[in-house]
């Protein structure tokens, strides 16, 4: 397949955006764009056989009757060059060991840009001693960690995340990103994101609201330009992950509740009572907030969460998903307008884009 020339792809998100959105009047849309080549931290692919050779791959979409396609993939452009430069080198490896790519059926690339690299191995059959042997010494020579996996196992070689900073505005901060779970593939627009954000809120001394905060991802930048961050995360991984990611980086005034978006309006309505507030000593009304901050899935955001939101000056929101993002502007331009608008290209070559809006109350 060939792909059109980024710069063309790009307007045409561009077009795309501002046509859609128009209707909303928004300022003039500002746009972070992508390296051309090399921006994918992370990179997928299925192990593939044909007769005696064994490659990676990955599907497309034939064009004349839209069945799965296999593409052969030697190099990946739009991966990061260390991904680029171990491929062939584990691939190598891989195919002298009988015990490694007995029934290997993916092979998934973690990197960094402070320079870690995990590698996963997904199986189709049981693992056994002779292969966490082979593996240890495989993770050993090439240097990287190791996560191998099938059925209900899994085994850990040194550890099962990576170490990244990431630079935003005049600060280095340290996240720790584990195998299997959702981090910002594209680093360098990750990093104009977050710079937008902490932009975007200026500098005052109220309070900041999270929902849906993750690993802290925008929290630990965002938490400089505010007296107190209140982040709220359900899942159990990311909440810790994010304890740590604070911790590391020194910040004392973020506190984490494990709460669904759904389940922080009830507490701050006061229709429920939630012990993992009480066991955090989090007191929600001891807060003055002055902004709600959100980066919701791609469903975007529920009516009752919609209502709790028009309750604040400022609602900053970062959307992976135009299409929820105009379905939640109709309910939130009731109550505010649009001062900041931005398209960050997390994903060239593919029709994903992110935005982000600066709404403030009418």
């Amino acid at each position: 397949m060939t792909l059109a020339p980024y710069q063309q792809q790009l307007q045409t998100k561009i077009d795309r955006v501002n046509t859609q959105f128009s209707q909303f009047s928004p300022p003039e849309l500002d746009v972070y764009a992508s390296q051309e080549h090399n921006f994918r931290m992370r990179a997928e692919f299925r192990i593939w056989r044909e007769q005696d050779d064994m490659f990676y791959a990955m599907f497309e979409r034939s064009a004349e009757d839209q069945s799965k396609v296999v593409v052969r993939i030697d190099q990946f452009p739009i991966a990061d060059q260390s991904i680029n430069t171990l491929m062939p080198i584990l691939l190598a490896a891989l195919k002298k060991d009988p015990v490694l790519n007995q029934r290997l059926f993916e092979v998934h690339f973690l990197c960094s840009l402070k320079g870690e690299m995990l590698v996963s191995l997904i199986y189709h059959r049981k693992l056994e001693a002779d292969w966490e042997s082979a593996a240890q010494e495989l993770a050993t020579t090439l240097g990287f960690k190791l996560v191998g996996r099938s059925r209900k196992q899994k085994f850990v070689f040194s550890d099962e995340f990576i170490l990244e900073e990431l630079q935003v505005l005049n600060r280095t901060y340290l996240y720790k990103q584990f195998e299997n779970s959702f981090t910002q593939p594209n680093a360098r627009v990750a990093e104009k994101m977050l710079s937008w954000a902490c932009q975007a809120t200026g500098d005052n001394n109220q309070d900041l609201l999270e929902l849906y905060c993750g690993n802290g991802n925008f929290t630990l930048p965002l938490s400089q330009h505010f007296n107190r961050v209140l982040a709220t995360e359900l899942a159990k991984s990311s909440v810790y992950a994010a304890q740590w990611n604070i911790e590391q980086n020194k910040i004392d005034n973020i506190q984490i509740a494990r709460l669904s978006a759904e389940d922080f309006t009830q507490a701050y309505h006061g229709e429920r009572q939630f012990r993992r507030l009480q066991e955090a000593e989090i007191d929600i009304q001891s807060y003055n907030f002055d902004t709600v901050f959100v980066d919701p899935p791609r469903a975007g955001i529920d009516d009752e969460t919609l209502k709790l939101l028009q309750l604040f000056p400022r609602i900053i929101y970062i959307s992976c998903n135009p299409d929820t993002l105009y379905e939640n502007l109709k309910c939130l331009t009731q109550t505010h307008r649009i001062t900041k608008f931005a398209l960050f290209d997390q994903f060239p070559y593919t029709h994903h884009v992110e935005c982000g809006v600066l709404l403030e109350k009418i």
